[in-house]
């Protein structure tokens, strides 16, 4: 151990001065609050991005393939499903898998009330992974018997409680065309996945069904809905995804679907930075105020050091090397804080939310390893960049007036 950190050593952990105590006590206090708070700001953001993509890319896919036409409703026009086109899209390394769907509008009869719809048809294909998550009451459709599952549909919790629906019940549907056609469907599952654009627009059914409401062939459908295997890269799976798309196709990611939620999920990241920066700024100020009293109240000590030969750098040394110890004592009660809250609403879901505004009804968390290492990294090069300032301090201190002032 060299000189400077023997003593900083000591006026950490052997201080007997009790105003210097109280004010490092604050500081303490000011980073752990600041990091616990850093690590839980991250841990919501995240989570709340999470939560929500995952929603969204259950129900809607990572990128939709429809046809190149001016036709922008829930009715799809249809085209033909190209295998050759599914094969190459499977073997894409950026895509994780393909289903076809179609989209149909409709009204539901039922106990006397009536609610408009969007059918959304989908096929064996279809992955249930993410969207079993949204999964409120009942089962997904089984295709194992197809003539059974063109009975079958789900609902979302908002539409089953308007029309006074359960799992078990049966209604009618009614199909606005020429002629007009009607279709009696069996609830198998009630979904809610919390978006409103999402839970009062559509229902989940057969794609066989509009198949044959429209007159279409088994072979066609009025979309493709593509999961990619990293949603990170998605844009750049959508780039090579329109390298071999055919002409009479168009795609479109997730994020240019629901564009108003993508955007205000990405506004939370500027809360965030602005959440980081003024915790940042609390701890640095209280570090600056202790580090500054510290200094002050060792005045006599800083001339006598000075008066047997220490450079100025050796005792700036000792103060800052005082000021790391403090700052890790900060660090590691605000991990404490911030990790074991983290922890504890993960797994209670203690704070909850109203879902109509938050898309759900909790506080979601997640935090990454590098999550941690990085905000406590940070804060603690900061935090030292700044103070190497007020250390300075040292050397306006003249020895023999330092040591006439004890």
């Amino acid at each position: 151990m060299n000189f400077s950190s023997f003593i900083a050593s000591r006026l950490t952990f052997q201080s007997k001065r009790t105003f210097s105590k109280l004010i490092v006590r604050i500081a303490i206090v000011g980073i752990m609050l600041g990091l616990g708070v850093m690590i839980l700001s991250i841990a919501i953001v995240k989570g709340f991005k999470r939560e929500i993509r995952e929603k969204i890319r259950g129900f809607a896919g990572d990128i939709q393939v429809t046809k190149f036409d001016n036709n922008f409703s829930y009715e799809n026009s249809p085209f033909m499903i190209d295998p050759a086109f599914a094969a190459k899209a499977k073997a894409d390394p950026y895509i994780k898998g393909i289903m076809p769907y179609a989209t149909k509008p409709a009204i539901i009869k039922a106990n006397d009330e009536i609610e408009g719809v969007v059918l959304k048809g989908v096929d064996k294909s279809y992955d249930w992974t993410i969207f079993k998550n949204t999964l409120v009451e009942g089962k997904v459709i089984n295709f194992a018997d197809s003539a059974e599952a063109q009975k079958q549909i789900m609902v979302s919790s908002h539409t089953a409680s308007r029309l006074k629906l359960k799992v078990g019940d049966d209604f009618l549907m009614y199909f606005i065309q020429e002629p007009m056609r009607k279709r009696k469907f069996t609830i198998v599952g009630i979904f809610n996945v919390g978006v409103e654009e999402v839970d009062k627009t559509f229902v989940i059914g057969s794609l066989s069904v509009i198949q044959r409401l429209n007159d279409w062939t088994y072979r066609e459908a009025g979309g493709y809905e593509m999961q990619v295997k990293d949603f990170d890269q998605l844009t750049e799976a959508n780039e090579k995804l329109s390298a071999y798309l055919p002409t009479y196709l168009r795609s479109y990611t997730v994020d240019q679907t629901y564009p108003t939620i993508f955007e205000w999920l990405s506004l939370l990241d500027v809360n965030t930075r602005v959440m980081l920066i003024l915790m940042t700024i609390v701890a640095v100020i209280n570090m600056i105020s202790a580090l500054l009293i510290m200094i002050l109240e060792r005045t006599s000590m800083i001339g006598m050091f000075k008066a047997l030969g220490a450079t100025n750098w050796r005792i700036q040394s000792i103060f800052l090397y005082n000021a790391t110890y403090l700052i890790g004592m900060g660090l590691f009660l605000g991990n404490l804080f911030g990790l074991g809250f983290s922890w504890f609403q993960h797994r209670t879901h203690f704070l909850k939310l109203d879902q109509a505004s938050y898309y759900m009804n909790f506080v979601p968390i997640e935090l990454s390893a590098w999550d941690v290492v990085w905000l406590n990294v940070g804060t603690l090069v900061i935090c030292l960049l700044v103070l190497l300032l007020p250390s300075m301090l040292v050397s306006k201190i003249s020895p023999v007036r330092a040591i006439r002032f004890k």
